[in-house]
């Protein structure tokens, strides 16, 4: 009696990350409005601005729209893998509803965050090399050493991620 109801109560409790996914569409309103307001400043001086620093906002835009897909990756998937099943189709055609919604597990979901931070960080590095007259040379050594950090952690839970896989299939 007493373990059913704790199981109950447990199984429950999944709805409490309802509203954290909530608060990621909330960060994901702040980020679309700090895009256009972004955009909007590259806009009105496109014609006095210099090359260079043109496509530095530019990167930042792109990195902006990078972390607003990783936020919705979350947001969505998190939400489907842990609290309830999305039913999005209302009525819709397949083809309306986003392909990977429903296929991506909790292991999938984390090699897509790696592989997000590993690009999102790849823009930063970017932005870094374009602007090397006005970065101190020890900083972007810190910011290669980061970038690498990302990038070797990633391959390490791919490779991680396929020797799990691999050896549930050898058993099933």
């Amino acid at each position: 009696m007493i373990e059913r109801f704790i199981e109950r109560l447990l199984f429950a409790s999944r709805w409490l990350l309802a509203p954290v996914y909530l608060g990621l569409s909330l960060a994901l309103i702040a980020l679309s409005i700090k895009f256009f307001q972004e955009a909007g400043h590259v806009l009105a001086q496109v014609l006095t601005v210099s090359e260079a620093d043109l496509v530095l906002t530019l990167l930042a835009l792109i990195d902006i729209v990078l972390v607003g897909g990783l936020i919705v990756m979350v947001m969505l998937s998190g939400y489907e893998n842990f609290v309830s099943r999305i039913d999005a189709n209302h009525g819709e055609s397949r083809e309306a509803a986003l392909g990977w919604l429903g296929k991506l597990d909790a292991g999938g979901l984390k090699l897509k965050v790696a592989a997000s931070i590993v690009a999102i960080s790849s823009i930063h590095l970017l932005r870094v090399f374009m602007n090397t007259m006005q970065t101190p040379n020890e900083k972007i050594l810190w910011y290669v050493v980061l970038h690498l950090t990302f990038v070797v952690s990633a391959v390490l839970l791919a490779l991680m991620d396929r020797i799990m896989y691999s050896g549930a299939k050898a058993k099933g």
